[in-house]
């Protein structure tokens, strides 16, 4: 082992005996083989017999996840319960890996043995002419959690295969293969071939496993306990908010923003002239652009001579479901996307929901919880805020429903509510079509605000 290497761990290892003697949360919650991580920090981590591992960067994520599809949201109270275990390497075999200090560049192996690669040529062997392509910087703090085996002369020294045999972080930990098999990828919600949004993504992320939010039964009551669910759409096609599908042919015409133009994205957006408007007086405009996969909105729109006016607009990509910036509206007040949260038919024909589902609430206060980035209530503390999440409660019998009403239920368990704007309590919206069986949908009215409870998705945002 170099010098330079054993001056690094020696001076890391004091810093991680401090850490170990800090007092830690007593376990409290059974989650295990897992991925876990707060609504309030990036950080991601590994759970198992009750100590969370964190990857230290997206790079060692990625050598042993796909995507970030099966990361649980947890209160910070939940991730504090876990104590630290330790910071996770890389999967052996996936990649080569080299510090600042120490020109050397070393292969991964198992129980997160680093082995130096003696020539250009046995790393030639191993991975191939782009194998420098493989190399990621370590940084020297993170160097601790590796140890230093015996250099690497030859593919025999090294057994590529081997070392890729360890798959998953449970059989890296454990030693053993995983008891069961993994959990099958979430999927995102598709329109047109694109995705709504990533599956990771917020309005993608079931909620039916989530703590109950401290201030549920305050908010419910404050949504109306006794009030009723309803469908905002239905046979009327006067209901409903429609929308409008375009391709790459589509011309892009000018938005002239009449209101909220300094938090509005600005135009060209392919709005055509003969755009579906929304009844009544807000008169939303959305418009899926399914080559590009790109979500436009407006409100409050009305069609001039070159193009179009509006109080407000945004545009997402669907594909990667960015944020609006801190305090911007959208076309909903609480700087959602609509579309995301509209119930569709052909969602109901396929069978099953897969994404929250948008509703309004009478009053709300001043605060909103992401995705949520902008709110329009009051300084009343007990009224809900924007972006808040609430589903159907568990034991509620759904077993009666029949046809899109039970779908509909059943995603409000799974994946629930989302506070979007300020209007009718409990009134959740869906795309205009003309397939509704309103017979089917009325079943949902008998459903009272007292059978949902809020639950926590993170701290609200002033």
């Amino acid at each position: 082992m170099s010098r330079s290497i054993q001056q690094i761990i020696a001076k890391i290892s004091l810093f991680s005996l401090f850490l170990s003697v800090l007092p830690f949360f007593p376990v409290k919650a059974a989650l295990q083989d897992v991925l876990i991580k707060s609504p309030n920090n990036s950080a991601v981590y590994y759970v198992l017999d009750g100590k969370r591992y964190v990857f230290p960067n997206e790079r060692i994520y990625k050598s042993w996840y796909i995507d970030f599809s099966t990361v649980q949201l947890v209160t910070d109270g939940e991730l504090a319960s876990y104590q630290i275990g330790g910071n996770i390497a890389y999967r052996p075999g996936t990649q080569l890996v080299k510090i600042e200090s120490d020109p050397k560049v070393y292969v991964v192996a198992k129980q997160g043995v680093l082995h130096w690669l003696g020539t250009e040529g046995v790393a030639q062997e191993l991975y191939g002419d782009d194998w420098a392509k493989k190399v990621h910087d370590l940084a020297d703090a993170f160097f601790v959690n590796y140890s230093v085996g015996e250099p690497v002369y030859s593919s025999s020294d090294y057994v590529l295969d081997d070392q890729l045999a360890v798959k998953t972080l449970y059989q890296w930990y454990k030693g053993i293969p995983n008891p069961e098999p993994p959990a099958p990828v979430t999927m995102s919600t598709m329109f047109k071939g694109c995705p709504v949004f990533p599956a990771s993504n917020a309005w993608n992320q079931r909620v039916d496993g989530l703590t109950v939010h401290e201030k549920s039964a305050t908010y419910i009551n404050a949504i109306g306990s006794s009030a009723s669910l309803h469908p905002d759409f239905g046979e009327n096609q006067s209901y409903g908010i429609p929308y409008t599908t375009v391709d790459a042919n589509t011309p892009k015409v000018a938005i002239n923003y009449t209101a909220y133009g300094d938090e509005s994205d600005a135009g060209p957006f392919p709005i055509p002239p003969n755009a579906r408007v929304e009844g009544g007086s807000d008169r939303h405009v959305l418009v899926v652009d399914k080559d590009a996969c790109m979500l436009y909105e407006l409100y409050a729109a009305v069609k001039t001579t070159t193009g179009w006016n509006a109080d407000s607009g945004a545009k997402w990509d669907l594909r990667t479901g960015a944020l609006r910036p801190e305090g911007w509206t959208s076309a909903d007040a609480a700087g959602l996307p609509i579309f995301n949260g509209l119930v569709r038919y052909d969602e109901i024909a396929a069978g099953k929901i897969t994404h929250a589902i948008r509703v309004t609430v009478p009053r709300s206060q001043a605060g909103h919880i992401l995705p949520a980035t902008h709110h329009a209530g009051s300084n009343d503390a007990n009224l809900p805020p924007m972006g808040l999440r609430l589903r159907l409660k568990k034991d509620y019998d759904i077993s009666g429903l029949t046809g899109s009403a039970k779908i509909v239920a059943q995603a409000m368990k799974e994946y629930g509510l989302i506070v979007a704007d300020n209007g009718s309590p409990w009134y959740f919206q869906g795309a205009t079509d003309d397939r509704w069986n309103d017979d089917e949908l009325n079943q949902l009215k008998n459903i009272k605000g007292s059978a949902f409870e809020a639950v926590y998705t993170g701290e609200i945002r002033k």
